[in-house]
C-alpha cells in the first residue's frame, strides 16, 4: 500500500467510489480509497437500488438528474453493466393536499427541464396495472425513475476511478486519523500509515466512528429499513413491458418490479433506530432479523393498494440499516474547523444522489467551490449546537415523514425546543407560535384570544393570516418589536480588520459610526453572503447576516484568515430587538439620554448608547423598510432591555411581531432574503446586490474580476417583482414564470403584502423581459395566475420615512 496520497477516501460504498471517480475525472489521480472489508459493504450491498429525480430542493433534484444520466457514461467508460432499468415512476395522491404537493412539484420541474406530468387515475391504472386506483385523485409521473444493480454500479465507479489512476485498498481498516502540524493528515491503518493532504469521510454506517477519530461529530444516525420481494406474479411476468415504480405516500411505501414479481419497501411509523451507541466494526454483509411486526399495518394497507401482493408468497426479506441526517439530506463538504477534512456521509438515497455528491465534492476540492448552491446538503448547515440527543429524534421524525406531504409553512415538532433565548417564556405568554431556525426557537407570529397556538400546515394561506395582518398593521401604523436573535453576528477586531474586510467583502467598509450593506462573493462572483457591516471603532466591526449560515460563513472566514485580525462568532452572546414603525423614534427617545433625533442619528448610523440599564449597540436600519432601529445587547441584559422598551412602547401602540410579518413587510420594499433571492446560485448583478459593490475601492476583493466582467457584459437574467392575481394561495418558491406562452423564469420567493393587500412574487427572468407593466403568468398549484411586473415599492417608495 502507498504511504503518501493527495486524497484518502475512507469507505468503499457507492458514495466513496463515486467521490474517487470524480476526483480522477477532474484531474487528481494521486488518490487512494481505503475499505475495511469489500467494496459495497455496509448499506450499499443491500440497497433496493431505486433512483429518481424528484426532490423538494431544485438543486438536489438537478444533482439527482446528473447521477442518473451518469450511469450510461460509466457503462461506456468501463464496459461494465450498471443493470439499468429506466421504467419510469408515478407518485400517487389520495388527498387534495397530496395532489397540491404534486402540482407544486410539477410546476417546479418546468423551469428545471424535467419532463414530468400529472396523470389521471385512469392513466395510472393503465401504466401501473398492479395499482388499485380507488380513491386516487391522480399522480405525478417521472419517466427517469428506475432501478439498477447496486453492486455492479459501485464496481463500475471503482473501475472508472482506477482507469483514471486511483488506487483502492480493501481489507484495510482505518484505526486513527491525526492532523499533523503542517495541516496534512496521518491515516493509520492495520496495513500501515498513509500521509494525505486531504481526507474524505465516506464511512456510511461508520461515518460517526470515523469522524470521532478526528474529533468531528457528524449528525447522522442509522435506521432499520425493510423491503420484501414476492414470488412470481402472473400480472407482472405476463406483461409486455416492465412495471413502473409506484410511490404510495398514504401507504408509506415504494413498489417496483423485481424479476417476475414485485419488490415493496416501507417507511413505517413504528420505525426503529439502529446501533444507537455506535455501529459495530464487525458488521458488514449481514442483515438484521426479519421483523414483520413493525410493518404489519403497512403490509395490510399495501394489500389494498396493490391487490396482487396478497395473492403470492414472499420470496425474500431484506432488512438492513442505512443512515439519515436530521433533515434527510446528505452531509457533504469541508468540515468547519478542520482543514482539509471533507464529509461525504448521510447519503441515504445513494443511487439517486451518489453521483451528484461525488461531482460536488470533487469540484469543491479541486476548483474551490461547487458549480451550484448545495447548502441543502452542506455539512455546515448544522452548527456546533447539534448533539446526538437532538439528532436521534429528528432522524426518527424524518424517517416517519419520508413520504409525507411537505408544506412550505410546516414546523416539525421533534427535538424542540432545543435552543431558546431569555425571551422564550415572555413571548410564549404573549401568544407566540414558534418556528425553528438552526436549532433556535423563533417567534413566527403571536396569536391572541382564542386563536390557535398552532399554524396549520398548508399550501394555501394558513390560519396565521389574520394574526400576521394584525402585526403588519401595528408596524406600519404605530410601532412593532421583534427579536433579532436570529441574525448571525460576528465581532471583527484587530489592526488589520479594515484591510481584511476590504478583501473579503465586496462593498465599501464604513467609517466609524456608520454601517453599510455588502455582498460577500466567491471567487466565481456568486453570492455567499449578504451582510450588514458596522464600524464601532477603527479596528472594531460588527457583521450581521443569516443565523442559519453561521458555520457556512465561519468556514469561509477561517479559510481566509489573516494575521492581525480576529473573527469571533457572537451570535448567541449578543442579542436584542428591532423596533420599527412611525413611532419607533418616540420610543427610543424616551428610554435613552442619548441624542437620537433625526439630525443626530441618521439612516445607516450606528451608536453605542445606554437604553434603560442596558449598554447597547443601536443601528439605524430595519429590514421592515420602515423607520426603525436594530438594538443589540449582551444576552444577560436582554430581559431588562425588553422591559424598558415594552413598558414605554405601550404608550405608543407597540405590538410584538414575528417572522411571518417580517416576510410580508420586506415584500413591500422588494427586499431579498438569504437562500431565496440571494444564494450561491446567483450573482450580485442578477439580484441587484451589485449596487452595494464598491468598484471604486482599490482593494482586490474576492470575486472582483468576475463581478467587473458581469458589470461590463451585463447579466443575462435579473430579479424583478410581480403583482399576482392570486386567490387563496401565494407564491412560495420555484413556481415557473410564463412569458409569451413559454417558461422563461422562476420565482425565488413571494407571499402576501398585508400592507398593500396584494399577492407579490419575486422572480428571476431574462433581463430583456424586465420592464414595468410587463405581463406574465405564474403557475401556482396547477393554475395559471396573471402577473404584472412592478418596479415602484408598495410602501415608502421614495424612502422618506425609512431615511427621515
Amino acid at each position: 500500500m502507498k504511504t503518501h496520497a493527495r486524497v484518502v477516501v475512507i469507505g468503499g460504498g457507492v458514495v466513496g467510489c463515486s467521490v474517487l471517480y470524480h476526483l480522477t475525472k477532474f484531474g487528481w489521480s494521486d488518490v487512494l480509497l481505503l475499505e475495511r472489508s469489500e467494496l459495497t459493504s455496509g448499506s450499499t450491498w443491500h440497497a433496493a437500488g431505486g433512483f429518481h429525480t424528484i426532490n423538494g430542493d431544485t438543486n438536489m433534484a438537478a444533482l439527482q438528474g446528473y447521477t442518473i444520466r451518469l450511469y450510461k457514461e460509466l457503462e461506456e467508460i468501463t464496459g461494465m453493466s450498471c443493470g439499468l432499468h429506466h421504467v419510469g415512476g408515478v407518485t400517487i395522491a389520495d388527498t387534495q393536499e397530496r395532489m397540491d404537493m404534486l402540482k407544486a412539484e410539477r410546476a417546479k420541474h418546468r423551469h428545471m427541464g424535467l419532463d414530468t406530468e400529472i396523470l389521471s387515475p385512469e392513466e395510472i391504472a393503465k401504466i401501473a396495472p398492479a395499482t388499485n386506483v380507488d380513491g386516487i385523485l391522480g399522480g405525478l409521473y417521472d419517466p427517469l425513475d428506475g432501478h439498477l444493480d447496486p453492486s455492479g454500479t459501485t464496481h463500475a465507479y471503482a473501475r472508472a476511478a482506477k482507469m483514471g489512476g486511483a488506487e483502492i485498498e480493501t481489507h484495510c481498516m482505518v484505526k486513527e486519523t491525526n492532523q499533523l502540524p503542517d495541516g496534512t493528515w496521518e491515516v493509520v491503518t492495520d496495513k500501515g500509515t498513509v500521509i494525505a493532504e486531504h481526507i474524505v469521510n465516506a464511512g456510511g454506517l461508520w461515518a460517526r466512528e470515523v469522524g470521532e477519530m478526528a474529533g468531528v461529530y457528524l449528525p447522522l444516525h442509522p435506521m432499520e429499513h425493510q423491503y420484501i420481494v414476492t414470488d412470481d406474479i402472473p400480472l407482472i411476468y405476463e406483461a409486455d413491458k416492465e412495471h413502473p415504480h409506484v410511490m404510495d405516500p398514504a401507504g408509506e411505501s415504494y413498489l417496483r418490479q423485481e424479476g417476475r414479481g414485485l419488490c415493496i419497501g416501507f417507511y413505517e411509523q413504528p420505525c426503529r433506530p439502529w446501533a444507537v451507541d455506535g455501529t459495530p466494526w464487525k458488521f458488514g454483509h449481514e442483515l438484521l432479523p426479519d421483523d414483520f411486526d413493525k410493518i404489519e399495518d403497512s403490509i395490510e394497507f399495501a394489500y389494498k393498494r396493490f391487490p396482487a401482493l396478497a395473492e403470492v408468497g414472499v420470496k425474500s426479506v431484506i432488512h438492513g440499516p442505512f443512515t439519515f441526517a436530521p433533515d434527510g439530506n446528505p452531509l457533504v463538504g469541508p468540515v468547519p474547523g478542520k482543514k482539509n477534512y471533507w464529509s461525504a456521509c448521510g447519503v441515504m438515497a445513494g443511487f439517486s444522489q451518489g453521483g451528484g455528491v461525488g461531482l460536488t465534492l470533487a469540484q469543491w476540492m479541486i476548483e474551490g467551490e461547487p458549480e451550484r448552491d448545495v447548502f441543502a446538503m452542506d455539512v455546515a448547515r448544522f452548527g456546533k449546537w447539534i448533539t446526538p440527543g437532538y439528532t436521534l429524534p429528528k432522524v426518527i421524525e424524518n424517517y416517519q415523514n419520508r413520504f409525507s406531504v411537505v408544506y412550505p409553512n410546516e414546523e416539525l415538532p421533534a427535538a424542540r425546543p432545543m435552543n431558546t433565548t431569555p425571551m422564550y417564556d415572555i413571548q410564549k405568554e404573549l401568544g407566540a407560535v414558534f418556528g425553528q431556525q438552526n436549532g433556535l426557537e423563533v417567534a413566527n407570529y403571536f396569536a391572541e384570544g382564542d386563536e390557535p397556538r398552532y399554524e396549520t400546515p398548508s399550501f394555501r394561506r394558513s390560519n396565521a393570516f389574520d394574526a400576521t395582518a394584525r402585526e403588519v398593521k401595528a408596524v406600519r401604523e404605530a410601532v412593532g418589536i421583534n427579536e433579532v436573535q436570529n441574525f448571525g453576528k460576528y465581532d471583527v477586531k484587530g489592526p488589520n480588520a479594515r484591510a481584511w474586510l476590504n478583501k473579503i467583502m465586496a462593498g465599501r467598509v464604513p467609517k466609524i459610526g456608520r454601517l453599510s450593506l455588502t455582498p460577500m462573493l466567491a471567487h466565481s462572483g456568486r453570492l455567499i453572503g449578504d451582510f450588514t457591516m458596522s464600524c464601532l471603532a477603527e479596528d472594531h466591526f460588527q457583521l450581521t447576516a443569516s443565523y442559519g449560515a453561521q458555520d457556512f460563513h465561519t468556514r469561509w472566514f477561517e479559510q481566509h484568515e489573516q494575521d492581525g485580525v480576529t473573527v469571533e462568532n457572537i451570535s448567541d452572546r449578543r442579542t436584542g430587538f428591532q423596533i420599527a414603525g412611525p413611532n419607533a423614534r418616540k420610543v427610543l427617545e424616551a428610554v435613552t439620554r442619548a441624542d437620537v433625533s433625526a439630525e443626530a442619528f441618521k439612516f445607516l448610523d450606528v451608536k453605542q448608547i445606554t437604553i434603560g440599564m442596558s449598554s447597547c449597540i443601536v443601528q439605524r436600519v430595519s429590514y421592515t423598510g420602515d423607520l426603525g432601529y436594530e438594538i443589540y445587547t449582551d444576552a444577560m441584559n436582554q430581559r431588562a432591555l425588553w422591559n424598558t422598551l415594552w413598558i414605554e412602547g405601550q404608550k405608543h401602540g407597540m405590538k410584538p411581531f414575528g417572522m411571518r410579518a417580517m416576510m410580508s413587510l420586506r415584500l413591500d420594499k422588494f427586499f431579498g432574503s438569504w437562500l431565496s433571492e440571494f444564494s450561491p446560485d446567483y450573482t450580485a448583478g442578477e439580484t441587484g446586490l451589485d449596487r452595494f459593490i464598491s468598484f471604486k475601492k482599490p482593494d482586490d476583493f474576492i470575486g472582483r474580476a468576475a463581478a467587473e466582467k458581469e458589470k461590463a457584459e451585463g447579466s443575462a437574467r435579473t430579479l424583478v417583482a410581480y403583482e399576482v392575481e392570486a386567490k387563496d394561495c401565494d407564491v412560495h418558491a420555484y413556481e415557473p414564470v410564463w412569458i409569451n406562452g413559454e417558461v422563461q423564469g422562476f420565482c425565488t420567493s413571494g407571499g402576501y403584502s398585508h400592507y398593500a393587500q396584494k399577492s407579490i412574487a419575486m422572480a428571476l427572468i431574462p433581463a430583456e423581459q424586465a420592464r414595468e407593466g410587463n405581463e406574465a403568468e405564474i403557475e401556482i398549484l396547477g393554475h395559471m395566475r396573471k402577473a404584472r411586473q412592478i418596479v415602484t415599492p408598495l410602501f415608502d417608495a421614495d424612502g422618506a420615512r425609512m431615511r427621515g
